[in-house]
């Protein structure tokens, strides 16, 4: 994890170097704004006191807002939150959405506290940094193992010390509390929407196109049931953290959640071959789904993959040299930073709704999201062309225009 926020580094300078980036923007850019740590005491059920470790990192302001999830992992670390800061201020940017990048985590392993623990230690960690958190300042959401109902407890702490009800401070709300009508798959319904535009830039209808993913959590489940439902596209492998299924001919896509829900894991289900994640990686399919965390496609992986077509469901999946390894294989990957856009994108739509004490139905939030990943997948692929280079490259390129656009026409105060 140490390199990660190098390794984004790296692929923003490749982009800044090929659109003779402004030396003075790249600076800004390649530092953060603002990086608080807290560490804040808690009471548990036994009476004990515990220490917990939070982070909140704004990386950029210069279009709006701060927008970025909160995650709860015993692994989280500085230099994991600050990266995925720095990633979301370029997917805000490749979305046209009017925010910057932020992201916060808590070190802890939510599976080893009861849910009054969880609840104590979420409004806490809210209280901790709520000093630069505000709907005009940075509005959290959910990411990994956090839900609406942690949202709902923040939304709630930060009402508290207002003294009023700020619907608007956090999205990823439940619905009937200022939430929007599909939040919960959006992120896996953008993954679809460019899965099936990145099938038709090589010529292949989704119908029928054999897909594997990798991950079986929000992003996974919903990626797979959105093109299976929907797009009828033929779902052949799929894995969590303890494995991976396969099936030539396809998976019932609601079966397969159903299975998971009663016994907890995919491994063993009926008609189906056990296969390793890295099995799956070498599958010949039309599309590859990496829906899990960061660094999953290593240069080994990326040697034996048969895919035609990579969409990035995770953040930050594919390593530098993987990276490379695909290009030379004439690998199409989406990138990150619009491949998984969908989330931030229905986050801003109820953000939006909760400003205007007006709510969409879901028809209209589905399909403005599903326009609004069809216009910056094609803006990216025009950069891709014109510049002759990759659709990451051209993703940086995008949201950099943007931003920089914003820092030079703002100027640097005083």
């Amino acid at each position: 994890m140490e390199e990660l926020y190098e390794s984004a580094l790296r692929k923003f300078r490749k982009a800044a170097v090929i659109m003779n980036l402004d030396p003075n923007v790249q600076k800004i850019l390649e530092h953060p704004k603002r990086q608080l740590i807290v560490e804040f005491p808690v009471v548990m059920d036994n009476g004990l006191v515990e220490i917990f470790t939070g982070y909140r990192v704004q990386h950029n302001v210069t279009l709006g807002p701060a927008k970025g999830g909160i995650r709860y992992h015993k692994d989280v670390n500085l230099d994991e939150v600050k990266t995925l800061a720095f990633w979301m201020s370029f997917k805000c940017a490749v979305m046209g959405l009017p925010y910057g990048g932020a992201k916060g985590g808590i070190k802890l392993d939510p599976s080893k506290y009861s849910i009054k623990e969880i609840e104590r230690i979420s409004r806490r960690y809210f209280s901790e940094i709520s000093v630069i958190i505000g709907p005009d300042r940075d509005i959290p959401a959910p990411d990994v193992n956090t839900n609406s109902d942690i949202m709902s407890w923040y939304m709630d702490t930060y009402s508290m010390h207002a003294g009023y009800s700020v619907l608007e401070v956090v999205t990823g709300k439940p619905i009937g509390l200022g939430g929007s009508e599909g939040r919960t798959e959006a992120t896996g319904r953008g993954v679809a929407k460019v899965t099936e535009l990145a099938l038709q830039k090589r010529n292949q209808k989704i119908s029928g196109s054999k897909i594997a993913i990798e991950g079986f959590g929000n992003v996974g489940q919903y990626s797979a049931l959105i093109l299976f439902k929907e797009k009828n596209a033929k779902i052949v492998a799929l894995s969590d953290s303890k494995g991976g299924i396969y099936n030539s001919s396809g998976f019932d896509i609601e079966d397969v959640i159903n299975y998971k829900k009663t016994h907890g894991t995919l491994s063993n289900y009926p008609n189906a071959e056990n296969i390793s994640n890295d099995e799956m990686k070498a599958l010949e399919v039309d599309v590859f789904i990496p829906a899990a965390l960061e660094n999953s496609i290593t240069d080994e992986t990326a040697k034996k993959m048969k895919a035609k077509i990579i969409v990035e469901g995770a953040n930050g999946p594919v390593t530098d040299t993987a990276d490379e390894i695909l290009k030379q294989k004439d690998i199409l990957v989406v990138p990150d930073i619009l491949a998984n856009a969908g989330g931030v994108t229905v986050s801003y739509f109820e953000w939006v709704q909760d400003l205007q004490s007006f709510f969409w139905k879901k028809e209209q939030v589905n399909t403005t999201l599903e326009e609004m990943m069809e216009r910056s997948f094609n803006e990216i692929w025009d950069i891709k062309e014109r510049y002759s280079t990759d659709m990451r490259t051209a993703a940086y390129i995008l949201a950099t225009q943007k931003i920089a656009f914003g820092i030079e026409k703002r100027g640097i105060y005083p």
